[in-house]
């Protein structure tokens, strides 16, 4: 053998002696399989046992031994031997007669078993590492129970589990909704509350566990005379919304399980709608619960958020069940004109399978992912307007009007209600502060012209205020004691110098001798009057000569007008100056009415003629003048298709300098041919008139039906006047009838 030989079987001996005392202080007690294993005693060990520095050093010791001793050739055999390989690697190592090829293909697999123990050292430590946090936070939970169970404290997570999973099981859920709450509790069991979904599964849970899915009120016998009461006690007028309650209940005592209407009660502010609800559910004996759609635009507020999202939560509809803990609650919906649609969705839509008997009894929450049964709730809804409401939504729900109230019947509501709820408010009696019934009807008459009644209690609100405030200062309180005989008070003093009269009480000592507090108070009332009115609530604001002082010039009629806070009179200016022939229009107004103000103006240039409005045929009205039309309050938005005669009334007062009668007002839409067509909203609208002090109203033919549900005493008050054509609207509308239709064509 040459040198050159010599050297590469040395390095390679040596290469491979270094390998082998590498493995086997890296392998820490790896088993092996060769004959001198009793030599190598300590690495028989598994891979658990941990040596001290001690025991290193002498198996160390004992390997470099090895390594002297054992022949080259032999110890390429016994790490072949020692290792997995596959039997083909075996003949391989067979075949190899030359010692640099065996001891070159033995470095080859100790190497490749080298980068395997690395590895798994590396899994290893992690796993360790992991194994004894995991045993760390064990010790410290295992520590904590001990101290809580030693202070009496047993609320740890695993009693909050076992707790919930009772208040599941007295849940009462369906069957097909317990095995998802199972499946979704087996869940949380394996997760530990510090993993992110941890917490929002178990408010899932809680949400489950809470919701009344068999849980109802006991309803009570209904009794339809004793809820007549309560309904004449709560609400003074509305005899046809009552009557329609009476008859709900009726059927409701016939058929408990009757699937009955969603009512939807429409009118103006302050007129009871949210009141006359609550009346509802305290004659059934059920709970009430209130849910406020005004402004909503997100669908999710009515079907909830999917569990995916952060924060997610129910809707409105399965938060306001589990507040009252009932399955079947009077709800309602307030407001649910309010609603608006946008990028997030429809919540109108959504609705309307809250609000089908036939669908309902399975509503989809996106958050709670499971059934559940609406089909006992009694809903009740609320709106100002039809218009803004979708036609599926409305037609899903049975409408009752509420218009308003007449000045003789808010004047009931005023001493029966409000007065002394304003008192009880205010810390007042009837001892203190007196309101007259003349009084009440000047703030109605000249304070407040409104269809409700919410300003009005505004105004007694204001009243009291100020009453509380002399009051306050009247009153002083005198302290008495078992050896006080004489009082003094420069208050008191100053009363008796005025010769005002003093109203004392004297209680008796107790025993313990404690000081009683009593106070004197002015024997006579404070006395609302009108000086007092004009003091608190300021001059009056409405005047029954406005009408007069406005149409005291020629080209301006009355008109009436329906908007969201119920009918109001509207007023219609127009005035001719020098121009081109042109026709403006001022007061923030819609496409209808201007509209309707075209045709107005294309009539009576027609009818010119007729009317004596032109000297001759073919002498235009517009020829060298503009014609401006106004509608004051220009900062409130006016559409409808209601001031067609009010408009044409006006153009022809200007026209012909004919001043129109001031207590008359009108309504009414009319064709291109003159005919005057129906129009909605008459109650409100002849309400409007009464309450401004207007004595007659124009009304189109075809609204004699709807003068049915206008009050008698207010009917008895006031002439209706009927119109089919616009020339029966000139007639009643000028003083003297129409003088120039006696030498008419019409």
């Amino acid at each position: 053998m040459e040198a050159g030989e010599h050297n590469t079987l040395g390095q390679l001996s040596f290469g491979f002696h270094g390998f082998f005392l590498f493995w086997m202080l890296t392998t820490k007690g790896e088993a092996l399989a060769m004959e001198d294993v009793d030599t190598l005693g300590c690495y028989t060990c598994t891979h658990a046992c941990t040596h001290t520095n001690m025991q290193k050093q002498k198996t160390e010791g004992r390997t470099k031994v090895l390594l002297e001793t054992v022949p080259v050739h032999k110890l390429a055999d016994i790490f072949v031997a020692s290792f997995e390989i596959s039997f083909e690697e075996q003949l391989s190592m067979l075949d190899s007669v030359d010692l640099k090829v065996r001891l070159s293909k033995a470095t080859e697999l100790v190497d490749r078993h080298l980068q395997s123990i690395r590895v798994a050292e590396k899994i290893t430590q992690k796993v360790e590492g992991q194994l004894s946090k995991s045993q760390k936070e064990f010790l410290l939970r295992q520590q904590m129970r001990a101290i809580k169970e030693e202070l009496g404290d047993n609320d740890d997570d695993e009693d909050d589990v076992a707790a919930l999973e009772r208040k599941m099981q007295s849940a009462g859920m369906p069957s097909n909704i317990w095995k998802h709450a199972q499946r979704e509790l087996r869940r949380l069991k394996k997760m530990q509350p510090q993993q992110p979904g941890y917490n929002s599964s178990r408010v899932y849970l809680e949400l489950l566990a809470d919701l009344p899915w068999q849980k109802a009120s006991e309803e009570h016998e209904l009794d339809l005379k004793a809820a007549k009461e309560h309904l004449d006690s709560d609400h003074y007028g509305l005899v046809k919304v009552k009557q329609r309650i009476i008859e709900y209940l009726a059927v409701r005592k016939l058929k408990p399980d009757a699937r009955g209407p969603v009512l939807c009660f429409v009118g103006p502010p302050g007129v009871g709608k949210t009141s006359l609800a609550s009346s509802i559910a305290a004659a059934l004996g059920r709970k009430f619960v209130r849910i406020s759609l005004g402004g909503v635009k997100d669908e999710a507020d009515i079907r909830g958020h999917r569990r995916t999202y952060i924060g997610s939560m129910p809707g409105r509809l399965i938060d306001g069940l589990k507040r009252v803990a009932v399955c079947n609650p009077v709800m309602l919906l307030d407001e649910i004109d309010k609603t608006g649609s946008d990028v997030r969705g429809d919540p109108a839509s959504a609705l309307l399978e809250v609000l089908d008997p036939e669908q309902n009894n399975a509503f989809n929450d996106h958050y709670l992912n499971v059934p559940f049964d609406l089909s006992k709730v009694v809903f009740v809804a609320t709106a100002n307007r039809l218009q803004p409401i979708p036609p599926p939504l409305l037609d899903r729900m049975e409408v009752i009007e509420l218009p308003g109230y007449t000045p003789e019947e808010k004047l009931k509501i005023a001493m029966r209600h409000l007065i002394p709820r304003v008192l009880e408010q205010h810390g007042l009696s009837s001892e203190l502060l007196q309101i007259p019934e003349a009084m009440v009807k000047h703030v109605i008459q000249r304070y407040t012209r409104e269809a409700g009644v919410r300003h009005l209690e505004r105004n007694l609100a204001a009243l009291a205020r100020a009453a509380a405030v002399r009051v306050a200062e009247q009153e002083q309180a005198v302290p008495l004691s078992k050896d006080v005989h004489r009082l003094a008070s420069p208050l008191l003093e100053n009363r008796l110098a005025d010769g005002g009269e003093v109203e004392m009480e004297v209680i008796p000592m107790a025993v313990n001798n404690h000081e009683i507090s009593s106070a004197f108070r002015i024997a006579s009332p404070l006395v609302v009057d009108e000086a007092m009115l004009e003091k608190v609530l300021g001059p009056p604001r409405f005047d029954d000569r406005e009408a007069a002082e406005r149409v005291a010039t020629p080209g301006v009629s009355v008109g009436l007008v329906w908007t969201a806070f119920g009918g109001e009179v509207q007023f219609v200016e127009a005035t001719a100056m020098v121009g081109k022939g042109e026709l403006h229009l001022t007061g923030q107004l819609g496409d209808v009415i201007k509209e309707s103000a075209q045709i107005a103006l294309t009539w009576v240039r027609a009818r010119a003629t007729d009317l004596k409005l032109a000297a001759s045929e073919g002498i235009s009205l517009l020829e060298g003048r503009d014609v401006h039309i106004h509608f004051p309050a220009g900062a409130v938005p006016k559409d409808g298709p209601s001031a067609g005669v009010t408009l044409v009334t006006a153009l022809v007062s200007l026209f012909s300098q004919q001043r129109m009668r001031a207590d008359t007002a009108m309504t009414g839409e009319m064709t291109l041919r003159g005919l005057v067509l129906p129009v909605g909203g008459v109650k409100d609208k002849i309400l409007a008139a009464h309450r401004c002090g207007v004595k007659r109203v124009i009304l189109p033919q075809r609204n004699l039906k709807d003068l049915v549900e206008v009050p008698t005493a207010v009917l008895a008050n006031m002439e209706i006047l009927l119109a089919k054509r616009m020339e029966d609207v000139l007639e009643q509308a000028f003083e003297g009838g129409c003088p120039w239709r006696q030498h008419s064509k019409l």
